[in-house]
């Protein structure tokens, strides 16, 4: 179920037995060559497989706006701060205690991470159950590199523009981390990239999808055992 597209009264038919998927992503700068919601399409793609394959998650519309600071002086980038992305995500999960028997926030963009595990310690103070998960995979270069790039020319070849995409800072993000949280990326790589995207292929980028994706199903049931939604 896409919770876009349902009535309340389908909702209200799951009789609490459902868990919502909310993707997290963001606005921000992904090089020359990615699009801007690069991170939110990816959540998006991330929450339909698990709905796919999990009968018992519904798909919430996605949270398209992040705490993207360290992108702030790049055009089109648009953000809220970690503590307006933390009321903001508390504020989702008190509408949802009543249809849903908890929330997971999956969120494909590094910047959120403050910000989700505030508001994932005020919802479980409340009561709420929720799993924040984030996009991860082994080997992952940290910014509009091959990583991301792979995924997108999986997910929509169409908007990548791999004939204007060029290396950026390929600096480990462990080193880069002090000058990112005091500079942003600017002053880091004038392209906004951070690794290398040259590499990247279609075929890579459905590998990264599947893989993520069957560790997103194991966090959600691992929480939530699977249960039977009335029809």
């Amino acid at each position: 179920m896409e919770l876009g597209r349902a009535t309340w009264e389908e909702v209200a038919a799951t009789g609490r037995t459902s868990v919502l998927a909310l993707p997290v992503g963001s606005l921000e700068q992904h090089g020359p060559h990615l699009p801007l919601d690069t991170d939110t399409r990816i959540a998006v793609s991330l929450v339909s497989e698990l709905v796919r394959q999990q009968p018992h998650v519904v798909a919430a519309p996605a949270l398209a706006y992040g705490a993207s600071g360290e992108h702030a002086a790049f055009p089109g980038t648009l953000l809220v701060n970690h503590q307006l992305l933390s009321d903001l995500v508390v504020e989702l999960v008190r509408s949802a205690r009543e249809a849903f028997r908890g929330v997971v926030l999956v969120s494909a963009h590094g910047g959120n991470r403050e910000g989700l595990a505030s508001a994932q310690a005020r919802c479980r103070a409340e009561g709420d159950e929720v799993v924040v998960w984030h996009v991860r995979a082994e080997g992952a270069d940290a910014h509009a590199g091959r990583t991301e790039t792979s995924l997108m020319l999986w997910i929509d070849a169409a908007s990548v523009r791999m004939d204007l995409a060029e290396a950026g800072c390929t600096t480990p993000i462990d080193e880069l981390m002090p000058r990112l949280r005091s500079e942003g990326v600017r002053p880091i790589s004038s392209n906004g990239v951070l690794g290398d995207p040259t590499g990247a292929t279609a075929e890579e980028g459905r590998a990264l999808l599947a893989s993520m994706t069957a560790d997103l199903v194991a966090a959600v049931t691992a929480r939530w055992p699977l249960a039977t939604v009335p029809s």
